[in-house]
């Protein structure tokens, strides 16, 4: 018998429900993700249903070009570039979820809806989003934690100067690189 730790049950989980890796590379930057995953998110057990229930909304869908049309307005034309799960940093804590970057726009919704009260004084569940114009981007800087390099930060700076903090990249250094493409083609 076979005891999983709670980091490589989530390695596992996350392997199974998204990309099978064909190189040990790809397993390496799962498993990095994945401890990314369990020091950010809640309990494991949390973590392990938001994997499940993404993945099964993912395939219900039919693919994350979908998904991102079913949560944001799409122009005529526009193309989604990458989606990549990710947490955006809010002063409640990181909230998990996906980072979409488009021909247009860098989009991000939660994993999970959240309960909030409407005007009417009804608990509503809604999922929290993030919607920047590439046109209104003044800037994307990179940053680490200087304890661990491996952690890396993708702060987005808007031309009204609001910024946005993105965390525990799957693959930081690809998502950065779509980002950075796509400003670069909407200027």
């Amino acid at each position: 018998m076979v005891l999983l730790s709670s980091k490589n049950l989530c390695f596992t989980l996350n392997i199974c429900i998204y990309n099978p890796p064909n190189t040990t590379s790809q397993i390496l930057i799962s498993f990095d993700w994945c401890e990314t995953a369990v020091r950010h998110g809640p309990k494991i057990s949390e973590t392990v249903k938001g994997k499940l229930s993404l993945g099964a909304r993912i395939l219900k869908v039919g693919g994350m070009d979908r998904v991102f049309k079913r949560f944001f307005s799409v122009k005529e034309g526009e193309k989604m570039l990458k989606a990549s799960q990710c947490y955006l940093s809010t002063t409640a804590g990181p909230i998990a979820g996906l980072l979409f970057i488009s021909t247009e726009k860098v989009a991000f919704c939660s994993e999970r809806s959240m309960k909030i009260s409407s005007p009417d004084g009804e608990m509503i569940r809604i999922h929290y989003k993030v919607l920047i114009p590439l046109r209104k981007i003044e800037r994307v800087d990179q940053s680490e934690n200087v304890k661990k390099p491996s952690e890396k930060y993708m702060e987005i700076v808007t031309v009204d100067n609001f910024d946005f903090w993105f965390m525990g990249f799957l693959n930081y250094k690809k998502a950065f690189k779509h980002l950075q493409e796509a400003i670069s083609q909407a200027n």
